[in-house]
């Protein structure tokens, strides 16, 4: 879990390091079904900060509903080269059906 700032920036490196990404590792950032898939790509139109931390742009936060603040999970898969970012809602739509007492906990 990491909490995003007001630019847009992932306070946790240790998702990117776990998968070798360097600063200025150039990136492909996407939305798929609420959620945002980021892929090394060396023609990437983003790129990791020169600190190495990842910066999600705000067109991206907005259309999966993550503002400056909010705390997302990231899943790092190693063989694809590909981080997944769960917003808030998403985690929600996973987690409330299968807690105690679902939806009215």
């Amino acid at each position: 879990m990491a909490a995003i700032d007001h630019r847009g920036r992932v306070a946790d490196c240790h998702v990117t390091a776990a998968l070798d990404w360097n600063a200025g590792t150039r990136l492909n950032i996407r939305e798929h079904r609420g959620l945002l898939v980021v892929t090394a790509d060396p023609h990437g139109l983003f790129k990791l900060t020169k600190e190495g931390y990842l910066r999600l742009p705000a067109d991206a936060r907005r259309v999966v509903g993550v503002s400056s603040g909010d705390r997302v999970l990231l899943t790092a898969h190693v063989t694809r080269q590909s981080v997944t970012v769960f917003p808030p809602v998403a985690l929600d739509e996973l987690l409330l059906p299968v807690m105690p007492g679902g939806e009215d906990a």
